[in-house]
């Protein structure tokens, strides 16, 4: 007992897991100075040239498709997009009190039921079940929303592509060619980076062989916190309590002073800039000149200098993805939403290399309680 003890106080505790490797990945790469890779491509190269669909095809086989393969799978998650009946009608039940982040949460878990092969947990088996995650995601934010604002669903096609096909189920008007390449881009950048906290909670479902539903179930309500994805949300918030750009100093000390964490500032990996910011700046920058509210994205520069010059902070990937989803015309709480449904090919992705890794990830802690507490009876205490 007294060894166990010492063993215990031996343990060193790395709060948050901090710089621990927990596991070997092929997926992704995130460089603290400042790089990001897919399958060891640059996201720079990737963002520039190459489509959403592609980069869902190169995290689930390892490798950029070819025409034919890039067509088949494309044609892929088309088909796969239609929602069960029984999905849209729990859909339409839930309370319009209900955060769109659990709608999301309990239909993952709900498709499980309506999973064609569920006794197959083959690699082909669970890479069918990634498609159609990939493709039925984003049709539960789109009938979500549809259904709260009482428009008509809209029925998959084959005319458009996955990204802009996403953007046409949700507001039910085709995109113009800049907003495709932005929610291309936008959904491309937001596909994978690490083992990011709902990436690692999908991985640890994963370890105990549990079914893929299950490990994506766990990563939407991960990602839901507003330290992780919700604080694109967050973000819009903030923006809206701003008026003018001659109130942001006062607003950014306010907060200093309240010890207030500013949204989409700071990361817990990057020291540089986070290499996906650039990309969404100038994407933000160009919608805004479209929709007429380049004053918002003017805050917003003012907000990046001033939280800079008093922190020595960088934006990271949800200051101006939040800009980004508010010029293609998505509601804020739907923020997480849209980056739940670029995420989902990454989760997938790490969720089939963990069944493959066949490790129970489990963790030991450092115990801190009491021991020998004695015991004393209901009647005495």
């Amino acid at each position: 007992m007294i060894q166990h003890m010492i063993n215990n106080h031996d343990k060193v505790v790395t709060r948050g897991l901090r710089d621990v490797a927990a596991a070997e990945t092929k997926i992704s790469f995130v460089d603290p100075l400042g790089t990001l890779y897919y399958l060891g491509y640059n996201i720079d190269a990737l963002v520039e040239h190459v489509c959403y669909e592609e980069v869902v095809y190169l995290i689930l086989y390892g490798k950029l498709p070819t025409k034919n393969e890039l067509d088949e799978l494309r044609s892929q998650l088309i088909s796969e997009m239609q929602l069960p009946e029984a999905i849209v009608n729990s859909i339409k039940s839930f309370p319009l009190t209900s955060h769109p982040m659990e709608v999301l949460r309990t239909e993952v878990s709900h498709l499980s039921m309506y999973d064609p092969d569920p006794d197959y947990t083959s690699e082909q088996a669970n890479r069918r079940r990634a498609i159609r995650l990939v493709a039925k995601v984003p049709t539960i934010v789109s009938t979500l929303h549809r259904l709260r604002t009482n428009q008509q669903l809209v029925a998959p096609s084959d005319e458009f592509g996955f990204p802009e096909h996403f953007l046409y189920l949700f507001r039910g008007k085709p995109a113009d060619s800049e907003e495709k390449e932005s929610i291309d881009r936008f959904m491309t950048l937001h596909a994978d980076h690490g083992f990011n906290a709902s990436t690692f909670a999908a991985r640890v479902t994963a370890s105990t062989n549990s079914d893929m539903y299950s490990a994506v179930t766990c990563a939407v309500g991960t990602l839901k916190g507003p330290l992780h994805g919700g604080a694109s949300e967050k973000v819009m918030y903030m923006l809206d309590d701003i008026n003018t750009e001659a109130e942001v100093e006062d607003y950014i000390q306010g907060m200093l002073d309240d010890q207030k964490k500013i949204m989409g500032f700071g990361h817990r990996v990057y020291r540089a800039e986070d290499p996906r910011t650039k990309h969404l700046r100038e994407i933000a920058e160009n919608l805004c000149h479209r929709t007429n509210t380049l004053n918002l994205y003017n805050l917003c520069i003012r907000i990046e200098n001033v939280v800079h010059e008093k922190k020595k902070i960088f934006p990271n990937v949800d200051f101006y993805a939040a800009v980004t989803l508010n010029a293609l015309g998505v509601p804020f709480e739907f923020f997480t939403p849209f980056f739940a449904s670029s995420r989902v090919s990454g989760w997938t992705a790490h969720v089939m290399e963990q069944y493959k890794d066949a490790v129970l990830l489990r963790p030991s802690s450092r115990y801190v309680g009491e021991y020998g507490r004695p015991f004393v009876p209901i009647e005495k205490r």
